[in-house]
C-alpha cells in the first residue's frame, strides 16, 4: 500500500478516512531475528533470553513453538541451548554462558551489534560512556555492559545533570539506544556538549528514525499504534505524533478506543509488529467508523 494511502475514504457516506502509514511494522533487524528463532524452534529450541521482540503476538507464537523466555542466563540449564534476543546481551552475560557451557545463538540486531563496537571503542580509548538510552530497557543494559562506569541518559535535563558531576571540559563518548527518539538524542548531545567534550556516534537505527518521521508528518486527528506495551519505539512513535495517539496491544484494546470525533485516523505499527495483526487491526477500525 503506498504512502498516505486511506483505507476507507471520506465521501458521500461521510465516514472517517483511515490512514495506513508508510513505513512501518517489521525492521530489518527484527525480520532477522525471527527467523533465526524460527530456525532454533526448528533444531529443538530451549530458551530465550528475554523476549525475543517485545511484541505479544511474536512472543506467544513462539511460546507455542516450544522457546522458553527467561530474564536471566542462570535460568538456563548448564549445558543448554540459548538465544539471545534481537537487543543483545552485555559481555558479562556472554560470559557466563561460556561458564555455563551454553549453546548460544546470536539474534542481536546488527544495528545494535555496532553500537556495543562503538562503546567497546570508547571505553578502549579510556573515555568515560554515555548511553543516550533507557536504564531499565534490555539494549540499554546490555550496551551499558561494554564499558566499566558507563551511564544512561533519557532526556536532555538528565543529561545536563549528568554534565555537571564532570569537570567542565572532560572529553566523553555518546552512543545511543537504537529506539530512542532521534530528536531527544540531538538534544541530548547537544546538552552534554555545553559543559563537555563530545565524541559522538549517537544516531538511532535508520528504520526507527524513518518510522518516526512518517508520525511526525501525520497531520490527522488521531493515530493508532499497533504494538507491545513493553515496545520502546511503539512508545516513542506516539510520544511523537502531533495529534492524539493511543498505542494499542490487542484488538480487544483497539475495540475499546474511544475515536468519535475523529474524521482522519492513521494506523501505524511498531517495528516488531507482526503484518498480519496490523491487517486485522485496520479490518476492525474499518468496522468502527
Amino acid at each position: 500500500m503506498g504512502r498516505g494511502q486511506g483505507l476507507a475514504e471520506e465521501g458521500l457516506s461521510g465516514r472517517p478516512q483511515i490512514v495506513v502509514l508508510e513505513p512501518h511494522g517489521f525492521c530489518a533487524g527484527v525480520a532477522a531475528a525471527l527467523r533465526k528463532a524460527r530456525a532454533f524452534c526448528a533444531a529443538g529450541g530451549a530458551f530465550c533470553l528475554h523476549e525475543i521482540v517485545h511484541n505479544p503476538q511474536v512472543v506467544e507464537s513462539l511460546r507455542r513453538s516450544g522457546l522458553k523466555f527467561v530474564d536471566d542466563i542462570d535460568e538456563v540449564p548448564e549445558g543448554g541451548r540459548v538465544l539471545f534476543s534481537a537487543h543483545g546481551a552485555s559481555p558479562q552475560t556472554r560470559e557466563r554462558a561460556r561458564r555455563r557451557g551454553l549453546e548460544v545463538v546470536d539474534a542481536t540486531c546488527p544495528f545494535v551489534e555496532r553500537v556495543h563496537e562503538a562503546a567497546r571503542a570508547f571505553a578502549s580509548r579510556g573515555l568515560k560512556v554515555v548511553v543516550a538510552g533507557y536504564r531499565n530497557h534490555a539494549e540499554t543494559a546490555g550496551i551499558l555492559g561494554e564499558a566499566s562506569g558507563a551511564v544512561a541518559v533519557s532526556s536532555a535535563a538528565e543529561a545536563e545533570a549528568f554534565a555537571a558531576s564532570l569537570p567542565r571540559g572532560e572529553k566523553i563518548g555518546v552512543v545511543s539506544q537504537t529506539t530512542m527518539d532521534a530528536r531527544e538524542t540531538e538534544r541530548i548531545v547537544a546538552a552534554l556538549s555545553e559543559r563537555l567534550e563530545v565524541e559522538a556516534q549517537a544516531q538511532v537505527c535508520g528504520a526507527t528514525k524513518e518510522r518516526q518521521d512518517a508520525v511526525r508528518a501525520f497531520d490527522g486527528d488521531l493515530l493508532v499504534v499497533l504494538g507491545g506495551a513493553n515496545s520502546s519505539n511503539t512508545r516513542r512513535l506516539c510520544e511523537v505524533a502531533r495529534c492524539r495517539a493511543a498505542r494499542v496491544a490487542t484488538l480487544g484494546e483497539l475495540e475499546a478506543l474511544d475515536i468519535a470525533g475523529a474524521r482522519r485516523i492513521g494506523v501505524t505499527s511498531g517495528a516488531s509488529t507482526p503484518e498480519d495483526f496490523l491487517r486485522e487491526a485496520v479490518r476492525v477500525l474499518g468496522d468502527m467508523v
